[in-house]
């Protein structure tokens, strides 16, 4: 079932709320995180789950206030189906955008979750559409593309986009001015802090480790798995 948790911080005089939306995975997968993010002027979404939990998730957006005309944008990560599976079907019920980095764009717009990967395993690529759902009707175009160093202040947001290449070309992570990381599938947390399982590009991923040491994370809302201190990972992994 799915569920969220809330953690309340001061902006630079701006509120904000974090609701992590859990929404379980098909095949006894675990389950992935959708952040809600709680703006004086609206809500911004990070991550949308898999259209397997659908309904759930339009549950969870409306018991926290969230309906059409409040979504002020929807944010991807990266363009893995259990991530990106109810993007085009929130754009249109909610009458919002969506964002993402252009390196991932084409899972969303050809269906295809291994497209601009290194890695291509034949059997995945042709059971992972049907696994979590991802139809033709789920395929998008961005509305437009972020890059490193975007800014979201324009939505209510203190945050800037960082691009964290490794589990795809096109990952990024959104860093508020207290130091969340809403940080996509880098790392996980459904055991301990560790770097995420499935990773396309072992030396871009030590080279977006080595980017987030140099910038001020607290703590980490990974994809899959529980928040966690960013010191926590570090120290185990010098």
């Amino acid at each position: 079932m799915g569920g969220y948790t809330t953690s309340r911080n001061m902006e630079e005089n701006m509120q904000l709320e974090i609701k992590t939306i859990s929404l379980t995975l098909p095949c006894r997968l675990g389950s992935v995180n959708c952040y809600l993010i709680e703006c004086d002027n609206g809500h911004i979404l990070i991550d949308t789950g898999g259209a397997n939990r659908r309904s759930e998730l339009e549950i969870e957006l409306e018991s926290a206030g969230c309906k059409p005309g409040n979504l002020r944008l929807i944010v991807l990560t990266h363009g893995d189906f259990d991530h990106i599976g109810n993007a085009a079907f929130l754009r249109e019920k909610f009458d919002t955008k969506i964002a993402m980095h252009k390196d991932d764009s084409g899972m969303a717009e050809r269906g295809d979750m291994f497209w601009n990967r290194k890695t291509s395993r034949t059997l995945i690529r042709i059971i992972a559409p049907t696994l979590f759902r991802f139809r033709k009707s789920d395929r998008f175009e961005p509305d437009f593309y972020i890059v490193d160093g975007y800014a979201l202040s324009e939505y209510g947001f203190d945050a800037t986009v960082h691009t964290i290449p490794g589990h795809s070309k096109g990952s990024i992570g959104i860093l508020t001015a207290s130091g969340n990381l809403l940080c996509g599938d880098l790392f996980e947390n459904t055991d301990k802090p560790v770097l995420n399982s499935i990773m396309d590009d072992l030396d871009a991923v030590n080279a977006s480790v080595e980017k987030l040491r140099s910038l001020a994370v607290n703590t980490v809302y990974p994809g899959h798995g529980k928040p966690f201190p960013m010191e926590q990972f570090m120290k185990s992994n010098r």
